[in-house]
């Protein structure tokens, strides 16, 4: 029976492994700090957060989440830890200041099985930042959870400072720092609903020495919902919503001589025939008024089907006692796409979890045998002769017990998956594909842009051969950097710098003419600065086939033509949606999505062109202005930290397989290959020509 706790209540611990879920209405930091028995924190080495993940007996998520797990094992908490205090903290960049605006956070300690053991919900903040949630404490030889919700207005360093460390504002700065690096390399999840939620698979972890071979991680059935990601993604199934950008005409400054000769294609202009065009201030997407004393429309605003969804596919049936056979599309969702992208974000959350069970099972039987060695060792008449070694054997002959106990249970979640992913990735539509995909060869021009666009396969260490495909919600939320700088992959194979080079321009075009095909004829406009024409052989392609707006810009003066148009671009339309005017923007401006790819950067950037681009990065993707960069972060130490928070706000994509990503749930370095096109394929050059036909035919 779970205990609901108010502030001060105590209750008693029956379990040594724990979860501390958390549940906020915005990203919070969670950390914990290890006290003595009078609660005082000897050093920045007690206290575990996001820069420091782990500690005997506890782990914390790497990153702000909305949504947190906390595991911890009181058996392996050292024996001069007699308090754990569970903090949370609002993230010092971005978003709400303090928790008064925002809902109560939810902490609930339980069990391994997802057995609920006590609930707290913190009431009563205010102007607070940062707040001592919970405190687990030994009395008498057995622990206990108290509810404590002491807030602190002056945030991190003010609480722990009042923990008695001295270090409190560094190891406040470190928190939040580790957090800001943290969102930069995360892959943002979607946002869910209850109606967007698929059926989750009961995940089987390793069994632990209290729980036995039978025991599960997290209770079976649905998920519940998931509140937004701390970058403001839509939730699924709602349609994207175009803006009314602004431009200004191309100026008649003369461009240096360009490798790419002449180009004609036209910019395009406004939507195709039976495209509704949202406004940017949004208000086509809002209902009428209803008159007074007339009925109340209670329909979803922007609800595009007008019956209910059919229900999703159903396994076949299957012999009593043996596995459900997995269905593509057995997410829920008001379309299959939806379904589809609901059900790789499952797999995606279930391999993680999974995964996390795995190595903290072998972490856990790791720290037992160490544990046992020490104890039987200790009497120094027992480290020589046949006590010595028996002892030995026995806690090599448990730990390898425990391992095997957790790596089957492992596979049995990796069959499964892997069953799942064999089904799905034959289903999935275009803008989910691989190039290789036979999809691609029945290409045609769509009529409506899709809910989200594969960047390439997500894989770990424990299971190359599962890739996962990483979604990413249309439109874009950040922009891209294709880090051209990277030394080696992780095959142990080193590239030389024009190697690199080469790769992560191919990467940004097979990125760019996906980012085109998935969208309709005349609402995704291509830009390109290629300052020194290094990049003429890679994107050929894109400027053969005519899909530009305009041949690449080369030399200073088109990098600051093409910015300035683009900034102006970017004022005019935040100008006139905070204004209540977007119905007074010139009629024949460009009003599709504009992506600028820049290439060689800081090659032709002054510091106003410079100051221009992070400009473009900050503000741009909420009025449709996206970025995508080929650069290497070291050609461009000479701004020093000028353009740290740049490199942040994007996310870093590799032309080569790297580590470099995290999941939104427990943190893990996930392996990232882009989507690149197999070799001699024309796919590419294929879908690129009906891009062209199709943008010729609208204008």
């Amino acid at each position: 029976m779970t205990a609901e706790l108010v502030r001060g209540q105590n209750h008693p611990l029956s379990q040594a492994r724990l979860e501390i879920r958390i549940a906020a209405g915005t990203p919070v930091v969670a950390g914990a700090t290890l006290g003595d028995e009078h609660g005082t924190v000897h050093g920045v080495e007690w206290v575990v957060h996001p820069g420091a993940p782990t500690l005997p007996g506890l782990e914390v998520s790497r990153q702000a989440a909305a949504d947190h797990r906390l595991a911890v094992d009181l058996g392996a908490v050292p024996e001069a830890v007699h308090r754990v205090h569970v903090l949370l903290a609002l993230p010092a960049a971005g978003g709400p200041v303090r928790f008064g605006a925002v809902a109560a956070p939810v902490v609930a300690v339980t069990g391994l099985d997802g057995t609920e053991l006590a609930g707290y919900t913190i009431t009563g903040l205010d102007a607070e930042s940062a707040v001592v949630a919970l405190e687990l404490y030994r009395r008498q030889g057995a622990w206990k959870v108290r509810a404590v919700g002491q807030g602190y207005a002056g945030g991190l360093t003010e609480l722990l400072t009042d923990q008695g460390l001295p270090q409190a504002h560094q190891l406040a700065n470190t928190i939040h720092e580790a957090v800001a690096q943290g969102l930069a390399r995360a892959v943002t999840p979607p946002a869910r609903t209850a109606d967007g939620d698929r059926a989750r698979q009961t995940a089987t972890p390793a069994p632990g020495p209290e729980q036995g071979a039978s025991a599960t991680q997290g209770a079976s059935g649905a998920v519940p919902p998931q509140p937004l990601s701390p970058y403001g993604t839509q939730p699924p199934g709602t349609p994207p919503q175009p803006t009314t950008p602004n431009g200004s005409p191309a100026s008649g400054t003369s461009q240096p001589a360009s490798p790419y000769g002449a180009q004609g294609a036209p910019a395009a202009g406004g939507p195709p025939p039976g495209h509704t065009q949202v406004p940017a201030d949004g208000s086509a997407a809002q209902p009428p008024a209803p008159t007074a004393g007339g009925p109340i429309d209670y329909s979803h605003p922007r609800r595009q089907n007008a019956a209910p969804p059919p229900p999703p596919p159903v396994a076949p049936p299957v012999q009593p006692g043996q596995p459900a056979r997995p269905v593509a599309g057995d997410a829920t969702g008001w379309s299959m796409d939806e379904r589809l992208y609901n059900q790789v974000w499952g797999m995606f959350e279930d391999l993680a979890r999974s995964t996390a069970a795995y190595r903290s099972a072998v972490d856990f039987a790791d720290s037992r045998m160490e544990k046992e060695l020490d104890a039987a060792l200790a009497d120094p008449r027992n480290r020589i002769g046949g006590q010595g070694d028996a002892a030995r054997e026995a806690a090599r002959a448990k730990y390898a017990q425990l391992v095997e106990q957790a790596r089957a249970a492992y596979d049995r979640d990796l069959g499964q998956l892997t069953a799942e992913s064999e089904v799905v990735e034959p289903a999935l539509p275009l803008a989910y594909a691989r190039w290789d995909n036979p999809v691609w060869h029945g290409y045609r021009v769509p009529f409506e842009a899709p809910m989200a666009v594969r960047m390439g396969d997500l894989h770990l260490p424990e299971c190359p051969e599962l890739r996962i495909p990483m979604l990413i919600r249309l439109p874009l939320e950040r922009g891209l950097w294709i880090d051209s700088g990277a030394a080696g992959s992780l095959d142990g194979s080193f590239l030389d710098s024009h190697e690199l080079h080469r790769l992560a321009m191919d990467t940004a075009v097979a990125l760019a003419a996906r980012l085109l095909a998935v969208h309709p004829a005349g609402d995704y406009t291509l830009h390109v600065i290629d300052p020194a024409g290094s990049g003429a052989q890679a994107l050929a392609p894109l400027v053969s086939t005519g899909v530009l707006a305009a041949p690449p810009a080369v030399g200073a003066a088109g990098v600051a033509d093409i910015l300035a148009r683009l900034t102006e671009r970017v004022d005019l339309v935040q100008m006139a949606v905070r204004g209540g005017a977007a119905d007074s923007l010139p009629a024949g401006l460009d009003t599709s999505e504009q992506l600028l790819i820049v290439n060689d950067f800081p090659h032709g950037f002054d510091d106003r062109a410079v100051t221009q681009l992070r400009y473009l990065a900050d503000e741009g993707p909420s009025v449709g202005v996206h970025l995508m960069m080929v650069a290497d972060r070291e050609e461009a130490s000479a701004y020093g930290p000028l353009l740290d928070p740049l490199w942040r706000s994007l996310m870093r994509l590799t032309p080569v397989p790297d580590d470099h990503l995290a999941d939104p749930w427990v943190g893990h370095a996930w392996t990232y290959e882009p989507a690149l096109v197999p070799p001699g394929s024309q796919v590419v050059q294929q879908v690129l020509n009906q891009v062209a036909e199709a943008r010729t035919k609208y204008t």
